[in-house]
């Protein structure tokens, strides 16, 4: 397994290996301790179908929860993250988030296989917060720590959210419910459970408010962060290669997707790592 740094905040390109075939026990070990240490790995170069991609999210911790996607046909983890060549609705997912943080329990990872990448555009977006908390003030830290950010996924999947009643001509199957309309918290300073890092966790989108806060108090406090979680000097750009399987830790990054490839299709089979047992973030 040959490893080549992004030379950027976090993420790597992985060569050398192919997850195709069964994975042994060490050689997973090795994937794991490098998706721990390096946030994003890219593995180039992969002929992957649907069964060895299920058989590496197992391997990386087993499936979590989906809320709100419909699995593909056939399946029931898998998800296709598709756009049309002549769609027109608002590109999915555009802003900054981690997958599903208002759940109880959020994902460890998500698994994003290349099907149909287009010539151009869809390179996707990875903030460090490792390094964002990090080059934070002492001070600035002492003031964050022991907050606790309330989440919620009503903005995006609630009916009257961005991908609710009024969302037509999208061709992800996307299930918008009122279950949307629940919150959950979690302190927003976070240790990673496997790292021992401290970091930010998710981000103004996903998080709604801040317990014990006005809305006046939280929301200029949570754009404010917003602002320095996804400064330039902690993002990862990707550039999509057919053949690629890109796997990130939602506990230690942020994502976002971005255009640029209008007229061609594009489409990416995703799974969902599961936390470890007893794991909260």
């Amino acid at each position: 397994m040959h490893i080549e740094r992004s030379g950027e905040a976090c993420g790597a390109s992985v060569t050398g290996i192919d997850l195709s075939r069964e994975l042994d026990d060490d050689l997973v070990a090795e994937i794991r301790a490098a998706w721990l240490e390096h946030r994003v790995l890219a593995f180039r170069d992969q002929a992957m179908d649907d069964d060895a991609l299920e058989r590496f999210t197992l391997a990386m911790g087993g499936f979590g929860e989906d809320p709100f996607f419909a699995p593909i046909a056939g399946r029931s983890h898998i998800a296709a993250i598709r756009r049309e060549a002549d769609e027109t609705t608002p590109l999915f997912a555009e802003n900054w988030h981690s997958d599903w943080s208002f759940l109880p329990r959020p994902p460890a990872g998500t698994c994003l296989l290349a099907i149909d990448i287009p010539p151009v555009g869809g390179d996707t977006l990875f903030a460090d917060q490792h390094s964002a908390w990090e080059a934070l003030p002492a001070a600035r830290q002492a003031e964050l720590e022991g907050l606790v950010a309330i989440h919620s996924a009503r903005y995006a999947y609630a009916p009257q959210g961005t991908y609710g009643e009024k969302d037509k001509g999208r061709s992800m199957d996307i299930r918008p419910s009122d279950a949307a309309m629940a919150t959950q918290t979690h302190p927003l300073i976070v240790t990673h459970p496997e790292t021992g890092r401290r970091g930010f966790f998710s981000t103004f989108g996903y998080i709604v408010g801040i317990e014990g806060m006005s809305e006046q108090e939280a929301l200029p406090l949570l754009r404010e962060l917003y602002e320095w979680q996804t400064a330039d000097r902690f993002v990862h750009r990707r550039r999509w290669e057919p053949n690629m399987l890109v796997l990130w830790d939602n506990r230690a990054v942020l994502h976002r997707a971005t255009g640029g490839y209008e007229g061609h299709r594009r489409e990416l089979h995703r799974t969902t790592v599961a936390a470890p047992e007893g794991a909260s973030v």
